[in-house]
């Protein structure tokens, strides 16, 4: 079968790899979509500091390279391995692509998310989703319903870790955020806090085509942190109180600093983007405000039946941020992601 291969930094191939066969509790799937994913950009353009150790077999799954790429997938059962009753082949999924130890404190902790030795389908282990078909364990997966095509089904993973960061802030309905950043995450945030009925959203970003992709699905405030006062801002539209949560989607030390600044007292910080820098800044303002500064790290299989629901109920839109590519434009639309160029790219497994 033809797939994208990553044998090491900066050498991704488009190759025949074998066909997967499905093993006791496992089931096979003809793949769909794979999105490529910031990590994915991470493991190619800069494998030893990716946050992955590819030097070694990995410590759940024992996969080393090359690696078949793609986590963030969807596509159709076609064949059960034994024992396999809670889906059936025509399925189409979604595919949580965890692998967790369970013995971390993490683990221990109901949080595998967060597990010390996590692993993903598509990035350490035996197969991944920009491949014509993979295998994988039937737990993993999430049945969409008649109204969520494969292209959302695709989405349901970036999605999720947006998901999780806005359910870690409990926002509720009535209130009011910030969001740093207006690529996919910070996108995928915005649906969630719309998801939850949160009536002020700000979203600043700097780029002008980012800007407009998520004017696109509905986001009114929207600004350019390079020309425009940002706290002016959050001040006229929050009668001077601030706001209840800020999410950076951005992983620059301006997203931290200014989302802090723009916090109502007692409001919560959510970094969901991963930063390629350290920073520094001041703790006494989160003293003085009681200011909470959390971290938000992927997704629970909760957060994907979440995502699911709200698909099916029309909360989110693809429009003018979701464009589709096939196999052989993987290495060259990664190029084009990492210069800055582009939104959410969707890999067509088959043709």
């Amino acid at each position: 079968m033809k797939a994208a291969v990553f044998h090491n930094q900066e050498d991704l191939r488009i190759e025949e790899a074998p066909e997967p066969t499905p093993g006791a509790g496992q089931v096979k799937i003809r793949n769909a979509y794979a999105g490529i994913c910031g990590s994915d950009l991470h493991v190619f353009f800069d494998t030893a500091n990716a946050g992955l150790d590819f030097t070694t077999p990995h410590p759940v799954t024992g996969s080393t390279l090359p690696q078949i790429l793609g986590h963030e997938f969807s596509g159709t059962v076609v064949e059960l391995g034994e024992g396999v009753g809670d889906v059936k082949v025509g399925d189409r999924v979604a595919v949580w692509p965890v692998y967790y130890c369970g013995e971390c404190a993490a683990c221990k902790k109901g949080a595998p998310n967060a597990c010390t030795k996590i692993g993903f389908h598509g990035l350490t282990s035996h197969g991944g989703g920009m491949a014509e078909f993979t295998v994988v364990d039937s737990d993993k997966l999430h049945v969409l319903p008649e109204n969520v095509d494969l292209r959302l089904g695709a989405l349901v993973e970036p999605m999720a870790v947006a998901w999780h960061a806005v359910a870690r802030s409990e926002i509720g309905a009535g209130s009011s955020a910030l969001i740093a950043g207006a690529g996919p995450i910070g996108i995928g945030v915005y649906f969630a806090l719309k998801a939850r009925g949160v009536e002020t959203i700000i979203v600043s970003e700097p780029s002008e085509g980012r800007r407009e992709a998520i004017r696109r699905v509905g986001a009114q405030h929207v600004i350019d942190p390079s020309r425009q006062d940002l706290g002016d801002t959050v001040r006229e539209l929050t009668g001077g109180d601030g706001v209840d949560a800020a999410f950076d989607a951005a992983g620059v030390a301006p997203a931290i600093t200014s989302g802090i600044a723009a916090l109502t007292p007692l409001g919560k910080l959510v970094v969901v983007a991963l930063h390629g820098k350290a920073m520094e800044f001041n703790p006494t303002q989160l003293v003085m405000g009681e200011t909470l500064l959390m971290g938000s790290l992927g997704y629970t299989q909760d957060d994907f039946d979440e995502v699911i629901r709200a698909m099916s109920d029309g909360v989110y839109d693809t429009t003018g941020w979701v464009d589709v590519i096939g196999l052989d434009d993987v290495e060259s639309t990664m190029r084009e992601l990492h210069e800055g160029r582009g939104m959410k790219k969707l890999v067509a497994s088959t043709d």
